[in-house]
């Protein structure tokens, strides 16, 4: 009895530490980074990082090349032996694959290749900028493996740069095709990043979270909080629609050293989230 009373206090206290430490985990949030923030480095090295701004989720994207040992580079369509290397050595570091893109892959056989490759990770997502005539696929597959597919928006050209484009795609389709909500390109786009929010309202995924100095399509990343694209004002939008799942940090300036950048604004999101708590 005394073992089982022992076991249960440290239970507890490890859940009231992680608490503190991640108090966005109360909302149903997850707090990550897109391994693409640190691009210049390899996948394991990125994990490393990733790790030393407190966080415990990653998004990979394809093309970057793997290391700690294992040879190649992240792609969908790597063989499972490959696969189970880069599932060990996550394990081993505490951080979990949520998440892989974007990407877009073409026709049924390609799309097919991306979900099992992201059954076999256990991924919630994808995120993706799918073909028009590949969204019928998509909204099947994401049934059938029961996996997330966000559509993410890169600014204006792109082809889902505005909400409306993205609400028209997913329209009669899976409740699991939805958007993957990049705040920043929107503001590079001149959107409103809460109106935006306000619109996609019971279809974000998942964000990619950015601040940046200016709105403009030359703007840069600045550290949350300090820029325009009112992440306080998107963040508490969020929790008023019960928003669950993953943002991930894309911090995408000061390449080669920005964990000094990251750091500071997961510590901000976290105050803002006890804030929003009390």
């Amino acid at each position: 009895m005394r073992k089982l009373a022992v076991l249960s206090m440290l239970l507890l206290t490890q859940w009231v530490t992680n608490a503190q430490q991640h108090p966005e985990e109360k909302l149903g949030w997850k707090l990550g980074s897109q391994a693409y923030t640190f691009n210049r480095f390899t996948f394991f090295e990125a994990i490393d990082k990733i790790k030393s701004c407190g966080l415990d989720y990653v998004e990979a994207f394809p093309g970057q090349t793997i290391g700690g040992g294992v040879e190649g580079k992240m792609d969908y369509n790597m063989d499972a032996a490959k696969r189970k290397e880069i599932l060990k050595k996550l394990k081993e570091k505490g951080v979990k694959m949520m998440s892989f893109g974007v990407v877009a892959p073409k026709g049924e056989a390609d799309w097919k290749n991306m979900f099992e490759f992201a059954k076999a990770m256990g991924l919630k997502n994808i995120t993706a900028e799918p073909r028009k005539e590949d969204l019928d696929i998509v909204s099947k597959f994401c049934d059938k493996y029961k996996i997330n597919v966000a559509i993410h928006n890169h600014p204006n050209p792109s082809p889902y740069w505005n909400p409306d484009i993205v609400l028209e795609a997913i329209k009669g389709k899976s409740k699991r095709l939805g958007s993957c909500a990049d705040i920043g390109h929107w503001v590079r786009s001149g959107l409103d990043p809460v109106a935006c929010i306000k619109k996609l309202k019971g279809h974000i995924i998942q964000l990619h979270f950015k601040d940046l100095n200016e709105k403009s399509k030359d703007a840069h990343d600045v550290h949350w909080g300090t820029g325009v694209s009112n992440v306080n004002g998107v963040m508490k939008e969020l929790k008023k629609q019960g928003f669950k799942g993953l943002f991930s940090v894309e911090y995408e300036y000061n390449w080669d050293h920005n964990a000094d950048d990251v750091k500071p604004s997961v510590a901000y999101f976290r105050e803002e989230v006890k804030k929003m708590e009390e």
